[in-house]
């Protein structure tokens, strides 16, 4: 149970959610420490916790090896045994697989390359300099732990989402919650497929409750450098567009404080929120580097935090389109009649891959299931 969390994560990781929006369907959260960031043993306890009291029929240490429609059904194959049945809900969520860039077949073979999945503590790393490809949560979070365990941490930064893990003395995730930007369904979303792609935003959970950004960073020594476009007779060649992709971020952030404002001004009071705030914007290094040369011994290892994309190998059904993702409408499996996931970026909400978005998207996709089973009705 909870297998991802288990086994695929690194060992200081903390959820970026506090305690208090770690909800499942009628499992909300009960400890003591509600404004808190749960470890991974914790997530892993919160999740069995669940199991045991919604008595749900799990069953651990079974792989699913295909997936086939029959007459009536499907055919769920497994290696303990098959199960049929009518309808069928695809809930592996988004991240099963490390999502690495066609560059990575251009670096030296003396280089050692890791994926977050690969990644535990830096201490399994080799000696030496470390080039971090990806500044969201993940990417960010990995270049504040090398970089303090002493090695030289150079970060590759594309788009990105930044945040402030406070603002006006209440957590970013709570104005998101309460504003209702986290709510907006898919359906009101102008690009939706540009919503779905989003990397996930510079946080990390910490009993300081401190923003991690890029600024900090720098001033921790981490290195700034452009997106990695290319690797070329072993050099390691990056945009030059870094300060705009800095302005944009910063851009995107203001617009979103500015709608908790708007939001604030018309629903609470001066007593249950601080002052409004604005942030220093990202500062761009006045020279970022261009190129490192890989064959030399500057970088000893490289972490791969490019994001991740679901694994649907065992899923035979024509459901997928020319990308290879599935086709969906809010969670409504397209192309096959019965079929439904969760679990997915904004599957029906701009929640929907956060815990606290389980329990809305499940009681929305059970409903269809539920009219499905008793008219066949197709309607979302």
């Amino acid at each position: 149970m909870a297998n991802s969390w288990r086994r695929e994560r690194w060992d200081s990781l903390h959820l970026l959610t506090p305690n208090w929006q770690c909800r499942l369907p009628g499992y909300p959260y009960s400890g003591a420490d509600p404004h808190g960031f749960m470890t991974m043993p914790e997530l892993v306890a919160h999740i069995a916790g669940f199991a045991a009291a919604s008595s749900a029929p799990v069953r651990t240490h079974t792989t699913v090896t295909c997936v086939r429609r029959i007459d009536g059904g499907y055919r769920v194959a497994s290696d303990r045994g098959e199960i049929r049945c009518r309808t069928l809900v695809l809930a592996s969520g988004a991240a099963n697989i490390p999502r690495v860039p066609q560059v990575r077949q251009g670096v030296p073979q003396h280089i050692e390359c890791f994926t977050a999945f690969d990644y535990r503590n830096p201490e399994r790393l080799p000696p030496g300099g470390v080039l971090i490809v990806g500044a969201s949560a993940t990417g960010v979070q990995l270049a504040d732990e090398i970089q303090r365990s002493g090695r030289p941490v150079t970060l590759s930064v594309g788009e990105h989402v930044r945040l402030p893990r406070n603002y006006r003395g209440r957590d970013v995730l709570w104005w998101m919650d309460a504003s209702g930007v986290w709510s907006q369904r898919y359906d009101e979303i102008d690009d939706l497929e540009r919503a779905r792609r989003l990397p996930s935003p510079q946080l990390v959970g910490t009993p300081e409750h401190a923003t991690l950004d890029l600024n900090v960073l720098r001033a921790a020594g981490v290195e700034i450098v452009g997106r990695l476009g290319a690797i070329r007779d072993g050099r390691a060649l990056f945009s030059g567009g870094l300060a705009n992709q800095l302005a944009l971020a910063d851009l995107k952030m203001s617009r979103l404080l500015d709608t908790f404002d708007a939001w604030a001004c018309d629903n609470v009071s001066h007593a249950e929120v601080g002052p409004t705030e604005r942030f220093e914007p990202a500062r761009a290094p006045a020279s970022p580097r261009l190129s490192i040369d890989l064959r030399s011994d500057e970088i000893r290892s490289i972490v791969w935090a490019t994001g991740f994309h679901p694994d649907y190998g065992w899923l035979d059904l024509p459901v997928f389109d020319r990308r290879g993702e599935l086709r969906h409408d809010g969670g409504v499996v397209l192309g096959v009649p019965g079929v439904y996931a969760m679990g997915l970026p904004v599957l029906r909400r701009r929640k929907s891959t956060f815990i606290r978005g389980a329990e809305d998207d499940a009681r929305d996709v059970v409903g269809h299931l539920v009219r499905y089973l008793a008219e066949g009705v197709r309607t979302v």
